[in-house]
Parts: structure tokens; sequence; C-alpha cells
């Protein structure tokens, strides 16, 4: 765990010093939780160890800086050479401030303190965690699909979590069921039999037109087929992947000597912003559920619910904040996640990777719409080429059309800049071991190693 960086969920404490505790608390009971561990750098690197009872006392005090005390618990963090102090912060579902009136949330690997108008928006948007720990109306144990459960603790034991002792036990961590076994809104909308029994607006519908337009191919009321999805949100995501995939066009350019199928919308950016609409939306909306619309020029992506909490379009890339954690939490736990807070940016760099524009973002306090556009604005340059500069990356793309550069085809590709600066930028490429330098003197060319 050390090797990984600050961020949204994990902080590096050099010290116990109260003030500083008290605003991380704070900071990760406001958004989505996290870790604070003691004795450390901001590199994860051991320092001075921190003992349990200055630890102690500086939690305490820090309790006292916060309004109200944020609930916490030991985690011990096992090392090479011992174990580190670790406080575990839950997200809460109450408003926390300093002592001094500041409300902050946790922005990347900061600590942001809010304006007056996220302070109100955080705050009536706390009540919404709560519905993910309701006991569902009429479900029952029977009612969770133990093959779904299996599958949700086999996947997290192979990403590194500790075997469960209990299922039941696993269940309750986890916010699946309450205390005596029944299902809460989180249990059934991950590991349900049949969800959409309890929440009709948790499935997702999906339609592909065939121009640009919401119409037939005459022009009328119509479409070139529809699709409904159904099951536990992690069998929904799978089924939405599939059938977009099914859709997308495919092509193939050739990498290194080897063929590199080319989809029409980047694999990371459709899955992202999949598993988004189902994580984020607002499961209180009933009567409206997802909804995948494919265009010939463009895939929409609907989630019901406008953004929660303090989060913007303007703040979108840069913070996280999650409307339904437990469910965020079961997904990451399950795979479908990456890393938390990292997935906006990812999907931004993948879109314009392949030559798209970046995504679009619309939102509206009941909805909120991610545009992927299949317009390409440049050719697609693969992912081996991102640390060139772009005479490189023109260079490469030759070669690939044409088997060969000469240092003539690459003055007259880039005919502003100097000789001497071409042939660098060549030597560079040889260097760096993607081309191979063929010949001497005038006949020398350049071919993809």
């Amino acid at each position: 765990m050390l090797r990984q960086k600050p961020g949204q969920r994990l902080a590096y404490l050099p010290t116990a010093n109260a003030q500083t505790l008290a605003e991380h608390l704070i900071a990760f009971a406001n958004g989505d939780g996290g870790l604070i561990v003691l004795g450390v750098d901001e590199r994860g690197r051991p320092l001075t160890a921190v003992w349990e009872e200055e630890a102690e006392a500086a939690l305490q005090e820090a309790a006292t800086l916060c309004r109200p005390p944020v609930p916490t618990r030991w985690q011990p963090v096992e090392t090479a050479d011992g174990n580190l102090i670790g406080i575990n912060v839950a997200r809460s579902t109450e408003l926390h401030s300093l002592h001094d009136g500041r409300v902050l949330v946790r922005s990347s690997s900061l600590n942001r303190p809010l304006s007056g108008s996220e302070i109100r928006t955080l705050a009536a948007s706390k009540n919404s965690a709560e519905f993910e720990t309701q006991v569902v109306a009429g479900a029952k144990p029977s009612d969770l699909d133990q093959d779904v459960i299996r599958d949700y603790l086999d996947r997290r034991e192979r990403r590194g979590s500790a075997k469960v002792d209990s299922t039941e036990e696993m269940l309750f961590a986890v916010g699946a069921t309450d205390r005596d076994g029944n299902p809460t809104t989180t249990g059934i909308l991950l590991f349900g039999k049949n969800p959409q029994m309890f929440f009709p607006q948790s499935g997702v519908v999906f339609v592909k037109f065939p121009g640009t337009e919401p119409r037939g191919e005459d022009g009328g009321i119509g479409y070139g087929r529809r699709a409904e999805l159904t099951g536990p949100v992690a069998r929904i995501i799978e089924r939405a992947w599939n059938i977009v995939f099914e859709e997308m066009r495919v092509g193939a350019t050739v990498n290194k000597l080897e063929r590199e199928e080319l989809t029409e919308y980047p694999r990371f950016a459709v899955r992202e912003a999949l598993v988004n609409a189902v994580c984020h939306r607002d499961y209180r909306i009933q009567g409206r559920r997802i909804e995948l619309r494919m265009y010939a020029d463009r895939l929409e992506i609907i989630s019901p619910g406008g953004l929660p909490g303090y989060m913007t379009l303007d703040n979108l890339v840069e913070e996280h904040f999650s409307r339904n954690p437990r469910l965020v939490n079961g997904l990451f736990q399950w795979g479908y996640i990456e890393e938390l807070g990292l997935g906006i940016d990812q999907m931004i760099e993948e879109m314009v990777q392949y030559g798209h524009p970046p995504p679009q973002f619309r939102a509206t306090d009941y909805s909120f719409t991610v545009t992927l556009n299949n317009k390409k604005e440049r050719p697609f340059t693969p992912k081996w080429t991102r640390n060139m500069n772009e005479r490189q990356a023109r260079a490469l793309t030759f070669i690939r059309e044409n088997g060969s550069i000469t240092n003539r085809d690459y003055q007259n590709l880039c005919p502003d800049v100097s000789p001497e600066t071409l042939r660098l930028d060549l030597v560079d490429l040889v260097e760096s071991g993607l081309l191979l330098k063929i010949g001497s003197k005038r006949g020398t060319h350049y071919i993809l190693k």
C-alpha cells in the first residue's frame, strides 16, 4: 500500500499533529472516506516511529476540533519493518466542520475548503447515502444470489483482499444486509437475483439509431436495435459493454508488425462511462432508467440524477464524490473500478489519444450525460507514442503507412524545422528502440524496429 501515492482516499502524515489530523478527518468524512497513515512522508517512506500513546492523544485532541466529532477506527498497516499506525475514516452521513468553521473535502491529495454554496449542496446530498443502507421492504435473504456473491468474493480475493471468515459478516460489513441478514438497497443492487423487482429503475435501456437523430432509417419514429438490460449492477455493466461492443465499428492497424484492433471508441472510455453511470445515478428517482443511445456519430450515456454533492462540471476531473459510496466500494472491490477518482481524466486521455474530441459532459438537476464523439480530429496514434513530440509522431505515422522514412521524407513532412533538429529526432527514436536505422549516408532510411 505504501507504494501508492497520496490521493482521494489515502493520506500520509509524518507526525501526529492534532490540527493537521483534524483537517484530514474532516476532509475524508465529508468525502468518500479514506485511510490516514502516521509516521511516513508524502512518498510513503517510514520516518521516526509514532507511538500508540502519541497517536491516541493526538486523535483525542483532533476530535475536539471537529464539529461534530468524526467516527474513526484504528487500522494497522503492515510493512517489512513492522506495523505503522493507520486511522480509517468512513464517509459520514453528517456534515462536519472544523472548530474555526471551515468545511473541508478531499480533492485528489489535498484538503480543500468549500464555499458557502458548495456547503449547502453537500449538506443536501448527505441524506442520500442513508438510502443505500435502508432495508428493502419485502426483500428476504433468499433474494440474494449466492452465485453472484461467490463471484464477488473470488474476484475480491484475487485483487489482494483477505479471505472472509463469514459471508454473512462480509455482507453486513459492505452494507448489503442489516444485522439480521435482511437485504438493503446496496445488497439488492449488488447481489440481488432480480433487483428490478424491487427497483424497476435500476435497469438500462440501449437504443441504436441509424443516423445522427433519434429516428429510424426512413426518418420516422424507429430505431435499429433496442435492448433492455436487467440484473445486478455488475451483470448490467458487462451486458451493456457487450452490446455496445457488438454495435461498434471495428478496424485494425499494424503496430510493430502485429495486427492491432481499433474499435470505434476506446474501450476504457466506454467502460468508464458505463461504470460511472451505474455507480453514480440517483436510484431514488423512479420511472427513469439509464439510457445508452448510439448514433452514427456519437454514443450518449444518460444517467438519472444531477451531479452529487459539491461536484460541478468545473471540478469534475480534479475531484470525486460518490452519491452511492457503498455501491462504488463494492464495484471497486469487485474490480470494475480500477482506482477511485481517476476515471474521468483517463477517459479524456483515451479519447484524445484515439484522435477523437474529448468527452462532452452535460449536467441538469435531474440527469447527467456523457457524450463520446467518434469523429477523428487527427490520425490515431498508439499509446507508445505518448512521450514523443508531434514531429516524431508524424514520422511514425508516415512509416506505418509507407514502410520506411528517409531524412528527405522527414524534411518534407516538417519543412519549417532545421535538418539538424530532424536528424536528432530520428536518433532519439532509434535510441528509444522504436526505429531501426538501415544503410548509411544518402542511402539511410528508418523502419519500425
